[in-house]
């Protein structure tokens, strides 16, 4: 649960503000009340032995660390079933990544400075026994205080490295541009791991721009462009000291952090006989709030100037999130608060606002209270006030149609207005995925793939997308594809497996370890899931009646999948656990409808599924309480006739969902509780396959 302000955690720590949220937890200033200091809260919300154990693992890193570039553990405890915690240094100030987005780029010899001061944390890191391997150094991890220090922070994913043991203590990630090829796979990650990704966070900072996929480049497919060819003011040696960390191969790298250091202090004359502690230039300070004004954030931070490489964007998009779990120390403006607190108070649980009224044309049980609850709206920016409402079709068995409603919806901050939405348009000639923001506005394209891209499914920090090729047209199922990842720009294409038989219906896990998919390389369409860290794939061992199994969707806490079954002849919506325990059949519509695509809401109360009355045609929305699982029939969502493959925003007040009118597939929008649909999407081609991005940091 998100901690209120003015908690009293463990009798010591009194929480002042939230910070940010991840998937995993999130992180609060705080002040000690023993001490009577600021601190920083970290906290873990997911108790499975897994998790815990990771936790753990980062407290002992952080605890025994002292180095004037890295923040201390002070203090680690559990709270019964609630969660466990850690209490850090507080470090105020801006990280690197906020600084480029401030600036654009960063001079020369603060890049030279800001490197020293990396190379003499990791210095320490490397040569501590075990030795410690951060894995995840990018922009968002280096902090910048007020009076100019530098820290790396966040040891979310760092490894202990015993022997020559090749496997890893900490979960594995992949920042895209940053991570070197080696962390992609099976083979070890080492101490030239973090030089790599040093030398790629200094090349994003001086160009603006992040480099190629080290992945990409080690399979032949990119080459990396010349720092100098993106910044020319940058000295040559400079370019050749950067270049040289971020080798493809580890052996070409500099072999230590001191070294690496060496050069580039070595390659501009005023860094050359630096001595002491380094310091920058500190963030310009906040304005001092006026009299009778409460003390808080002004503004939002402003839109990111890193761009993928070689693909300028058509509009300007959100501000690059973190694929792994960032939260440890990157924190964010104090600027969020407001949005934060905004939240809080607006906030109607989708639990209790989701479905009104059942008007299916079979008898189906009411949901309870939640239908009765009224939405709050959000507050602006509104949607185009041009876009009409679909109409209603004729077909459908209910025997009088809800009529659509002419309400422009708003969209909250989360998931809305600063919200974008991948789908899938043939507008190009095929399938090819767009990006969009919640509105409708700023549709481009971000794949031209010969063989179609159709499936885009987001990673939980929206970085990166999982989607599938071939597909030449709109189909339920790909039997011949395969699943593939790039950058949230469309950048960086990496394929998954390599199985012949076909790989679709990805589902990226809500930890971002897994991705879990529908494969028919054993005769038929089984649920199968992608280890991320060694690239394993394992099937999900089923029930000898099911015929087949396929659109695997996550529970929020990563612990269940819904998935949809043929089963005697029919479609039905089932749910797991992960490891493939405990399948049950979530709702029994009966011999005459077929349910499937089923979506869970972010809170993990409500699930929203498409039903019709023929195998997998056009059909309309169905949810269902996941409490009353097995003993209640769901109900009709209001206005959401006609629809199919729902997805909800981040904050779980809207939908968005694929319409047919005429034999043409849009893209709308609606409240979750079934109010306002507008459509997005109104272009002469099939649109479908809508996925939003998730927040991120």
């Amino acid at each position: 649960m998100t901690l209120e302000r003015g908690t009293l955690l463990h009798k010591r720590y009194r929480i002042v503000e939230i910070l940010g949220q991840g998937g995993m937890g999130s992180v609060y200033r705080a002040v000690d009340e023993n001490l009577g200091v600021e601190v920083a809260v970290k906290d873990n919300l997911f108790t499975t032995e897994e998790y815990a154990r990771q936790f753990r693992l980062e407290a002992v890193i952080l605890a025994s660390l002292r180095h004037t570039n890295l923040p201390r553990v002070t203090d680690h405890f559990v709270i019964g079933e609630q969660g466990q915690y850690l209490i850090m240094d507080y470090i105020e100030g801006e990280d690197l990544r906020q600084r480029m987005e401030r600036q654009g780029t960063i001079t020369e010899e603060e890049a030279i400075l800001i490197g020293a001061a990396m190379c003499d944390a990791l210095q320490y890191l490397h040569t501590r026994k075990p030795p410690i391997v951060h894995r995840d150094l990018k922009p968002g991890n280096v902090k910048i205080t007020p009076e100019g220090h530098v820290y790396l922070v966040d040891f979310g994913l760092a490894k202990l490295v015993r022997g020559n043991q090749a496997t890893t203590t900490g979960a594995r990630a992949m920042t895209p541009g940053y991570s070197p090829p080696e962390q992609y796979g099976t083979a070890r990650t080492d101490p030239r791991s973090d030089i790599y990704s040093l030398g790629a966070t200094l090349y994003a900072a001086l160009t603006g721009v992040i480099p190629e996929d080290g992945l990409a480049r080690a399979m032949d497919n990119v080459e990396l462009t010349p720092l100098r060819k993106r910044n020319p003011k940058a000295s040559r040696r400079l370019a050749q000291v950067i270049e040289k960390a971020m080798s493809v191969r580890p052996d070409d790298r500099y072999q230590s952090a001191d070294d690496f250091r060496c050069e580039l202090l070595s390659s501009n004359i005023k860094t050359q006989k630096m001595d002491g502690e380094i310091i920058v230039e500190p963030p310009p300070q906040a304005p001092e709030p006026q009299e009778g004004e409460d003390e808080k954030p002004s503004g939002k931070p402003a839109r990111s100037h890193l761009l993928p490489p070689s693909q300028p964007p058509a509009a300007p998009p959100p501000a690059k999130h973190s694929a792994g779990f960032w939260v440890s120390f990157s924190f964010f403006l104090l600027t969020v608060l407001a949005a934060l607190v905004a939240l809080i108070v607006f906030w109607t649980p989708i639990s209790t606002a989701i479905l009104g009224p059942a008007d299916s044309p079979t008898p189906r049980a009411d949901l309870g209270p939640a239908a009765t609850h009224t939405f709050l709206p959000a507050p602006s920016p509104t949607l185009h006030p041009t876009d009409t409402p679909l109409p209603t079709q004729t077909q459908a068995p209910a025997e009088t149609p809800v009529p659509t409603e002419t309400l422009t919806p708003t969209v909250t901050p989360q998931g809305g207005g600063a919200g974008q939405v991948a789908f899938v348009s043939d507008r190009a000639g095929s399938p090819q995925i767009f990006l969009m923001y919640a509105d409708g506005s700023g549709q481009r394209q971000i794949t031209n793939l010969p063989d179609g891209a159709c499936q885009p499914d987001w990673s939980p920090g929206g970085e990166q997308i999982v989607f599938v090729s071939p597909c030449l047209e709109r189909k339920d199922a790909y039997p011949g594809a395969h699943m593939f990842v790039m950058n949230a720009d469309g950048s960086g294409i990496v394929p998954l497996l390599a199985s012949e038989a076909g790989d679709y219906d990805p589902a990226w896990s809500p930890d971002g370890t897994r991705i879990a998919f529908t494969s028919v390389r054993n005769g038929y369409p089984q649920i199968y899931i992608l280890n991320l860290g060694d690239n394993s794939a394992a099937r999900v061992e089923m029930d000898t009646e099911i015929q087949e199994a396929r659109q695997p969707a996550w529970s929020p806490t990563g612990t269940q999948i819904l998935y949809t079954v043929r089963r005697v002849d029919v479609l039905q919506i089932w749910v797991m656990s992960d490891a493939g325990a405990g399948q049950t059949q979530l709702v029994r519509s009966g011999s005459e409808y077929f349910d499937f695509l089923p979506a869970w809401s972010p809170d993990g109360q409500t699930i929203i599924f498409t039903q019709s009355r023929g195998p997998l045609t056009i059909g309309w929305l169905m949810g269902l309480r996941y409490e009353n699982r097995g003993t209640q029939d769901a109900a009709r969502v209001n206005n959401g006739l006609y629809a199919i493959d729902v997805d909800f925003s981040p904050d779980g007040q809207w939908i968005i969902f694929e319409t047919s009118d005429s034999g043409q597939y849009d893209i709308v929008i609606m409240q979750a509780v079934g109010k306002g649909r507008v459509l997005l999407t109104s272009d002469p081609a099939n649109d479908f396959d809508p996925a939003w991005r998730p927040i991120g940091p």
